[in-house]
């Protein structure tokens, strides 16, 4: 998840879905780019979203139907069983909680990249509990709670930044993983993984997945978006309101309460059904944590840090770019949504799946339809 203050009411944007397809995007050298509302029959609601047309494009959809035909739905890993094997690595004298999974290797998973899972904002490792069992039939798996969030250390007044989780998630694969591997993080996780990938120059990293992507730490990075423009003046006062100790409390324990917890999250997922009572508890849990409300207020007010408009021109890894079209923190129609739809026609490297009704993590929201699009894209990485 993101951090998103665009709505005074709630600080996060409402939004509605009504359909589950996913529209599949093929990079053809000779597409042109425009902007429309449809695909032939199929009607993208609300936004305008960005496709290619050329003789041999194609823009393909498919149902969650075909998606269970063809995808063998595999239980989650319960909660408790997360929490009973996670590890911990200690990395500049702060301990890191992280997962393996599974603990022995299997013949595929010996050959095949290992995976390293990144979350959002407010999230952890047991928000990839629906892709962990799947992902782990044919690689190890790799999840990690980042720095002030899940069971890893919340430093009382720490400044977080980008910088310092890409740099973690870096070390991360030199100490603990020791393998080219490929990374998938959502939202502020996206990003991390960007700059890390942006900065390596050890062959730490096979290849970029990418949820969702965020512009920034926060959103004043997204400064030519002329809703965060209109609304910057509400975030300086509310950033000047977080800095008060008191206020920043007592919101904080706002946010954190069940029911608003709950209804944040159906704000953001387009399934509602994925919105349990594991998912609240997933959030809630961690942020009961000393050290949360810091992180918190540090997180929100903070910088924020490299965009990944200029960060991803670097890479020349392959990238998989999975974006849910209901997203109300990172819209398609927003500036970092609409640079990543123009990537597949101006860099090979880089594939692009728009999932029609999915919100701002599909790989919780719809993991049905991510593993559709990620598990052909994993098995035709190139060979290290």
């Amino acid at each position: 998840m993101a951090v998103n203050l665009a709505a005074p009411s709630s600080f996060f944007l409402p939004f509605s879905s009504s359909s589950s397809t996913p529209l599949q995007i093929h990079h053809n050298s000779t597409c042109t780019l425009q902007t429309r509302r449809k695909f032939h029959s199929l009607v993208v609601p609300k936004h305008p979203i960005a496709s290619l047309t050329c003789a041999n494009a194609s823009v393909t959809s498919s149902t969650a139907a075909v998606s269970a035909e063809k995808e063998e739905v595999l239980p989650p890993l319960d909660v408790s069983e997360i929490n009973r094997k996670s590890k911990k690595w200690v990395w500049k004298g702060y301990t890191i909680s992280y997962l393996v999974y599974p603990e022995g290797n299997s013949d595929a998973a010996a050959v095949n990249p290992p995976l390293l899972l990144v979350h959002g904002f407010g999230a952890s490792i047991a928000h990839w509990r629906r892709n962990i069992p799947t992902l782990a039939q044919s690689h190890t798996v790799y999840a990690i709670d980042l720095l002030g969030f899940g069971a890893s250390d919340k430093p009382a007044g720490f400044q977080y930044s980008m910088e310092v989780w890409a740099q973690l998630i870096l070390d991360f694969l030199d100490e603990v993983v020791q393998r080219p591997t490929v990374l998938l993080g959502n939202s502020v996780g996206s990003l991390a993984c960007v700059i890390a990938a942006a900065e390596s120059s050890r062959s730490l990293v096979r290849g970029l997945v990418l949820f969702n992507c965020a512009g920034g730490m926060n959103n004043k990075a997204i400064v030519d978006d002329w809703r965060i423009k209109l609304l910057l003046p509400l975030l300086w006062l509310f950033d000047f309101l977080l800095k008060q100790k008191g206020i920043a409390s007592y919101l904080f324990d706002r946010v954190r309460q069940r029911d608003n917890l709950r209804n944040v999250l159906l704000s953001v997922y387009g399934n509602k059904e994925s919105v349990d009572e594991d998912l609240v508890e997933i959030i809630r849990k961690p942020a009961l944590d000393e050290g949360a409300l810091d992180a918190f207020v540090s997180i929100v007010t903070g910088p924020p840090g490299p965009n990944p408009i200029q960060l991803i021109p670097k890479i020349t890894l392959p990238v998989l770019v999975l974006w849910g079209d209901q997203d109300p923190f990172t819209p398609i129609d927003g500036p970092v949504g609409k640079y990543f739809s123009t990537l597949p026609a101006q860099m090979p490297n880089v594939n692009l799946f728009l999932l029609e009704g999915v919100g701002h993590c599909p790989h919780d929201d719809r993991p049905d339809l991510v593993h559709e699009k990620l598990l052909p894209w994993l098995s035709e990485l190139p060979v290290s």
